[in-house]
């Protein structure tokens, strides 16, 4: 029998649309109050860490963004300890009250030009608060659903709960923009960022409210009823093969896909688009809005698809799609958004000849490398000019130069000056190194005019229909692997270790692999590489879980 059809027997609790329609709701605020950090890291990088310099307070800031998932995993082994011992309902009441007050709090602390460096601190804390509380959400909202559902329609409704991140990144970006069109640029750069933050409280208070009305799930009730055996989440999920093979199934056949095709789609194309291809702020947060919008039905359209055909076909032609797609759908990208880039990468491509023991690699997440070599000096500059260049060795001692087409320009050695001398020596290398990039067609910024932008959406629109076919059938792909009594628990690890570690670190992993290589699309290989080991993994071991009955799954 069906949990649904045993909830309606009990004549208790509300409706299946109540319950999906709660459940969502409160995981889109969520999901909102995480994204919006995301989308205001260039704002939050000048305010918190302005000290460092531009290009490195921008590594701080996805640093900070990137704290937020690492501790997801602990929010999930806590949090899901305590939804399999105490219930689902109460669990996910309290992670959404610590990520409300945590979002409200980030709105108002000080900045780093009132507290110094009590700022970046307490927006770090914050973010652990965030990542913390997140790591029990998802599990909770996607199980809950999941336990209300029929058999047949499990993909379909928790397609709802799938739908929840795109709904939160929407709030998030919609919020922001109306916020900037209220208040102004310069107003909102300054102080306006604060008020999407603020509006949690509200936003809070109606997502308790809603969740109040809930009753808990019928599975979970049916087996504290029944069981008599006092229940070990983490000894049975993780430390018993019948259990713990299946975390790690789930781990690597499924959710370093899915940290890594997911924030790629979403979060990486952002940065490409902004840093990189030097694309107007307004414009990216459109494209990346109505991608959004658009991702929104997908999810519950492939959710409904492997109710059909299966959660393990579906959730492989995503990966497949992205890592077909990765590469030259950045490539492309580079020629519709900014194609004056595309033309001089082609017509005038960039060199750096230096002797390589005096290179380092230009990424530096605490802030205190000196980068004075005069190889140094060079990489720096074309790095944050977000220009691609070769690495070509020079005899020992010789001073680096950089090579823009058929020029020479000549770098600074600047190691055994002081810290001045190293600024007045970068500002040279860079003034020259531009100059020439400049006359070479290398453009500072893309030219609104000449960008392509149904040919950008559409590239995007690719990579977000690979993000929606791995996450649509996730959820019930994940609840089908696991029995009740350890649900919450094993299934909520392996789901913010991908997330949260493959996905959450993926920009500034990335962002490092280009600094390292000098080529823009290098950090590619970061979402490549996880994607194809989850697509063998779950070729060869993962296995089909449509139309499981919860109740049936043996511990």
């Amino acid at each position: 029998m069906s949990a649904q059809a045993s909830a309606d027997q009990a004549g208790k609790g509300p409706g299946l649309r109540t319950v999906v329609g709660a459940s969502a709701a409160g995981t889109a605020f969520e999901w909102y109050d995480f994204f919006i950090f995301g989308s205001l890291t260039a704002i939050i990088a000048r305010h918190f860490y302005a000290e460092v310099g531009e290009a490195t307070s921008y590594i701080l800031a996805l640093l900070t963004f990137g704290v937020g998932f690492v501790v997801r995993p602990l929010g999930a082994l806590v949090f899901g300890w305590f939804g399999d011992q105490v219930g689902r309902k109460t669990t996910f009441l309290v992670t959404i009250t610590l990520m409300g007050v945590a979002t409200v709090a980030i709105g108002l602390l000080p900045d780093y030009s009132q507290a110094g460096i009590i700022a970046p601190i307490l927006l770090i804390s914050m973010r652990i608060l965030q990542g913390f509380a997140l790591g029990g959400e998802y599990g909770g909202a996607a199980i809950f659903v999941a336990e209300h559902s029929p058999n047949e329609k499990r993909g379909f409704l928790t397609g709802w709960i799938q739908t929840t991140a795109a709904l939160g990144l929407i709030g998030a970006l919609v919020v922001i923009i109306v916020t900037r069109l209220i208040v102004g640029t310069e107003a909102f750069n300054e102080w306006g960022w604060r008020i999407p933050f603020l509006l949690s409280a509200f936003l809070l208070v109606i997502s308790l409210w809603i969740r109040m009305k809930l009753h808990e799930s019928p599975a979970f009730q049916r087996m504290a009823a029944e069981s008599t055996e006092k229940r070990a989440p983490f000894r049975e999920s993780f430390l018993t093969w019948r259990n713990g093979r299946f975390v790690l199934l789930a781990l690597f056949g499924i959710m370093i896909a899915q940290g890594a095709v997911w924030y790629a789609g979403y979060f990486y194309t952002r940065f490409f688009m902004e840093r990189v291809l030097k694309v107007e702020v307004a414009t990216v947060d459109a494209l990346v809005l109505a991608v959004t919008v658009c991702s929104a039905f997908l999810y519950v359209f492939f959710g409904w698809l492997s109710d059909r055909v299966g959660r393990k076909p579906v959730m492989l032609f995503g990966m497949i799609l992205a890592l077909v797609a990765f590469f030259p759908g950045f490539q492309a990208l580079t020629r519709a958004a900014n194609p004056a880039l595309a033309e001089a990468q082609v017509s005038a491509p960039v060199t750096v000849i230096a002797d390589p023991a005096t290179c380092a690699v230009q990424f530096d997440p605490v802030g205190r490398a000196a980068f004075a070599s005069s190889c140094d000096l060079a990489k720096g500059v074309l790095s944050n000019a977000g220009v691609s260049y070769r690495n070509e060795a020079a005899p020992e001692g010789t001073t680096a130069m950089v090579r823009i087409g058929d020029r020479l320009i000549p770098s600074l050695e600047a190691s055994s000056l002081d810290a001045a001398g190293v600024a007045a020596a970068r500002a040279d290398v860079q003034a020259r190194v531009r100059g020439a990039l400049l006359e070479a067609g290398y453009p500072e910024r893309a030219d609104p005019e000449r960008m392509n932008l149904p040919a950008v959406f559409g590239i995007l629109l690719v990579f977000i229909i690979a993000a929606t076919a791995l996450y649509g059938p996730q959820a019930a792909a994940l609840v089908e692997l696991f029995p009740t009594r350890v649900r919450y628990t094993a299934m909520s690890l392996p789901y913010h270790i991908g997330t949260g570690w493959v996905g959450g670190l993926l920009p500034a992993a990335s962002f490092a692999l280009v600094a390292w290589s000098g080529d823009i699309y290098f950090g590619l290989w970061y979402s490549v590489a996880f994607t194809a080991v989850a697509v063998i993994v779950s070729l060869i071991w993962l296995p089909e879980t449509k139309g499981r009955d919860l109740d049936s799954i043996q511990t």
